[in-house]
Order: C-alpha cells, then structure tokens, then sequence
C-alpha cells in the first residue's frame, strides 16, 4: 500500500484563497508582516479549532498523554500572541492587518492533527527563514527571528511527539513566498475580500507517495500531477536545501513523475517540478512544492 506524505487535495481555486497580485518589487516589510500574518492566523485557528474538537482524553485514547494535551495548548497560545504581535505591529506602522481566512485542515483524529501540525510547523520554520534576507528593518528582522526559533522549537517537539528524528538535519530548508502560499493555500476555502492582496501567486499543487513505508535516500517517490498536466518541453525535480536545490531526473509516468530522493535531503523536505536543471526559481517552478519527510 502507498503510503502518503504529503496528499492534501486543493480545497479551492486559487480566486477563492487570498487575493494575490504578482510582485514587480521586492516586498516591502509591510507585505511580509502581512504574509507573516497570513501564516499566523492559519496556524492559531488551526490549534483553536483543534482544542475545541478534542479533549485530554481523546489525546489519551490516540496514545498520548495529558503532558501533550498541555503542550498543545502551549502551542496554541504562542500562536495566538503571534497573531497580536503581527497585528499590533502592522497598525502601529499605519498598516491594515489581514484578517484571518476560514480554512478546512482535513484531519480527522488526534493522531492526523498532530501529523498535520508537524507539517505546518516545518513550514512555518521555512517561510520565516526564507523571508528574512528581505526584511529591511532591524527592529522587524529581530522580531521574525524570534517568532521562527519558536516555531523551531514547536516543530522539533511535534516531530518527536509522532516518532520523527526532532532535528534531522544539521540545517533546515528555506523556502520562497510562492512555494510557501502553494502549501498554504491547499488549506485556505476563502478568506475577507477586505484583505490586502498578498505579493504571492500559488503553483499547480504537488503530492507525493511512495511504496516505501520509510521514505530514505534512493527511495522512489511518485510525484501526482493530479487535475492537471505539465504542458512544455523538458522537466525535472529539484529539493529545496540550504545549500541551493538538488536536481534529480523526473520520469514522465501516469498522473505524474516518479523522482528518487537524493542523499543530500532529509528530515521534512520540498521538491518541486522545473523547467530546467540549473535553477527553481518563480520563473522555472511548473508545480509544488510537495513536502517528503525523509528518514535519516
């Protein structure tokens, strides 16, 4: 049986998510507190709406205990003061604060939420690290970074709550505003047409499976283009890291590609379909990211 990494199906067109415009410019720091904001909001509904589903013995019942029950909590109030913050941030910069979206998750139990949880918090770890550099503000760059070493510290105790490595790898992946708003947006029905429109665009959504139960370095991994074909010449894969992308070769089958995961990658990772083999860029990305987590 495939087992399923990252399979969340599209829960909307893109004009039903945020408003979004293509940025001619570098965003300025108003934008990425918004974009910040945008990711924050998604999160504390996420952990609200799951605190009010579940209850300590439901967490008991999946096969945790009530210290977890209480570490969510936790969580969910780091969320909830990063929403504050952003939004009190952007207001005193005579800036309009979006508003949070109204949003569909997709888990069913204890044990999908906190699957899903470890999946957000790695993002969020990768959205903040991959929008520092255009941060221009040194009172804001501070603040981003220590809104992202908390998100690290959640992501690394979420990992060990479901039996993945805490910190897999010595350096984490930084990812760009699009690739970020593409898995962000799976979740988004629709959000206030009050918003400003974010300066982000979302690519056609990647999953990923595999035979594999313990995906690893080698594994083969099944890229679905699913409602959609990648129309055009040449495509590759590429997994995002530290260090640049790692381009692997992409095997034209039905309904997608199957690609195998190069040494180079471990822990929660993000591939993405390209044009070419030298660069994944906004102008070369055709689809993804997909997030893989790879066993050490």
């Amino acid at each position: 049986m495939k087992s399923t990494i990252f399979s969340l199906a599209v829960l909307a067109t893109l004009s039903a998510a945020a408003p979004t415009k293509r940025a001619a410019a570098p965003p300025s720091d108003g934008d990425i507190l918004n974009y910040a904001l945008t990711l924050e909001h998604l999160e504390d509904t996420f952990y609200r709406d799951a605190l009010k589903k579940f209850t300590v013995e439901d967490f008991k019942s999946a096969g945790f205990d009530e210290a977890t029950y209480n570490r969510i909590k936790t969580v969910s109030g780091d969320e909830a003061t990063h929403v504050e913050f952003l939004t009190g941030a952007l207001s005193a910069a005579g800036a309009k604060p979006v508003e949070a979206c109204t949003y569909d998750f997709g888990y069913t139990d204890v044990k999908t939420f906190l699957a899903t949880a470890s999946i957000l918090e790695g993002v969020g770890v990768s959205a903040y690290l991959g929008a520092a550099a255009d941060i221009m503000s040194k009172t804001y760059l501070t603040a981003a970074g220590s809104i992202l070493t908390v998100e690290a510290r959640h992501s690394a105790y979420i990992r060990n709550t479901v039996g993945q490595a805490p910190f897999p790898a010595p350096f984490d992946s930084p990812l760009s505003y699009n690739e970020v708003y593409t898995l962000a947006a799976q979740f988004i029905k629709s959000c206030p047409s009050t918003n400003a429109p974010l300066p982000v665009k979302a690519f056609p959504t990647l999953t990923a499976s595999s035979k594999d139960m313990m995906i690893k370095s080698g594994s083969m991994v099944m890229l679905a283009t699913k409602g959609y074909k990648v129309e055009g010449g040449e495509v590759y894969a590429a997994f995002i890291t530290i260090l640049g992308p790692v381009f692997v070769d992409a095997k034209a089958v039905d309904g997608g590609y199957e690609v195998v995961v190069p040494k180079e990658v471990s822990g929660q990772s993000y591939v993405v379909l390209t044009s070419c083999n030298t660069a994944a860029t906004d102008d070369t990305i055709v689809a993804g990211p997909a997030v893989v987590e790879v066993s050490m």
